[in-house]
């Protein structure tokens, strides 16, 4: 019986060795992910937002005086400064008027000196009791009258000289030009006469843009701490940035959609934006200090909400609810739940459970010292 007893004992021992082989055997092997450490750096707080380019002054330049076009000195798109001469008019119908209006004056001139005269005769004559005083007051009154018909002349001048001038139409502002509308030869009215030529000035340029009613209040509480910044940029091209002052927000909200108008005003010296272009706008609020930020792609989204798998030391992975706040360009801020210099997973989180052992495939990058602790000198004994 001995010897069947010790092959039966030998028998369970060798099972038992090999359901131990199974068991480990069916243990899932390590899964490959990447991985990424969380860091900390100072983020701007911002609403994204979509903006019109509007210049800061625009020009529709009509003519002050009907009459034929002779003249035009300028080329369609150019730039030009305030006082530059655009159009000219046919200045010879206002030239023959304001020397109409100078002889009229000379003859005025000429009758109240004679009328002065005669006062002066008739005052002396007076005191020597030989004038009656009507007949002084008369001559009094005939000056004064003269007097009004010489200072009438003299605006009948300066209206003539002033239609003379608008005669040349010149650039009321800095600006950019657009398409003549009118050409050389064309008899232009006034008033009620065409545009012949709209002007713009870009440099600076504003940018109008508009925010959910909602956000009011909160755009309203940090402009009472201070002066807010707004960054303008094409959303194919974000390399290319200019960043203005807020400018103003509208008094009212708009009934039919429920926004709020702003504007900002944006350095535009390259002409960089251009009036009517839409541009993407991000309003700066704040700057958040020392924000925690991983890759956008490492937040998943579950029935606890946000959440991520943090890498432990014993290469095993933890699921941690976070709360995820604004995107900074590729990575996202954690504003809870997240420690900097803890590492997470960015890709391969599929398959993932608490516990599994994952291998990173980015290990090497991954544990590659950052440039500042690079150049941080190793502490001496």
């Amino acid at each position: 019986m001995r010897p069947t007893f010790l092959l039966a004992l030998l028998t369970l021992t060798l099972a038992l060795i090999g359901c131990g082989k199974g068991a480990q055997s069916s243990a899932p092997p390590p899964r490959p992910v990447t991985a990424a450490k969380a860091t900390t750096r100072d983020v701007p707080l911002y609403f994204d937002e979509i903006g019109n380019c509007t210049p800061v002054e625009a020009v529709n330049v009509q003519a002050q005086v009907a009459g034929q076009i002779t003249d035009i000195h300028f080329t369609d798109g150019a730039d030009v400064k305030q006082g530059d001469l655009l159009f000219t008019i046919d200045p010879r119908p206002y030239k023959a008027a304001l020397d109409k209006a100078r002889a009229t004056l000379a003859q005025d001139q000429a009758k109240l000196a004679y009328q002065r005269a005669q006062v002066a005769r008739a005052e002396e004559l007076q005191m020597k009791k030989v004038m009656a005083t009507q007949d002084l007051d008369q001559a009094r009154a005939s000056r004064d009258e003269l007097l009004a018909v010489a200072q009438s002349d003299q605006a009948s001048i300066e209206t003539a000289q002033l239609n003379l001038d608008y005669c040349n139409i010149r650039s009321p502002i800095d600006g950019r030009l657009g398409k003549r509308l009118v050409d050389r030869g064309n008899i232009v009215a006034y008033p009620g006469g065409p545009v012949l030529l709209t002007i713009t000035r870009q440099n600076p340029i504003y940018i109008d843009f508009t925010i959910a009613e909602g956000k009011l209040p909160v755009v309203r509480d940090y402009l009472l701490r201070g002066a807010l910044r707004v960054e303008a940029s094409f959303s194919a091209d974000r390399a290319k940035i200019r960043i203005g002052e807020f400018s103003f927000f509208d008094n009212t909200v708009q009934a039919g959609n429920g926004t709020v108008r702003l504007r900002a005003i944006m350095p535009n010296e390259d002409r960089l934006f251009w009036p009517g272009q839409f541009v993407s706008v991000r309003l700066i609020l704040d700057t958040l200090k020392d924000a925690v930020l991983i890759p956008s792609q490492a937040v998943q989204v579950g029935q606890i909400g946000n959440f991520v798998f943090i890498i432990k030391p014993d290469s095993t992975v933890e699921l941690r609810p976070v709360k995820a706040g604004q995107k900074q360009g590729d990575q996202v801020v954690i504003s809870e739940g997240l420690q900097a210099g803890e590492t997470v997973v960015v890709t391969g989180q599929l398959f993932l459970a608490p516990g599994n052992k994952v291998t990173v495939a980015n290990a090497d990058a991954l544990n590659k010292p950052t440039v500042a602790e690079q150049t941080t000198p190793a502490p001496t004994g």
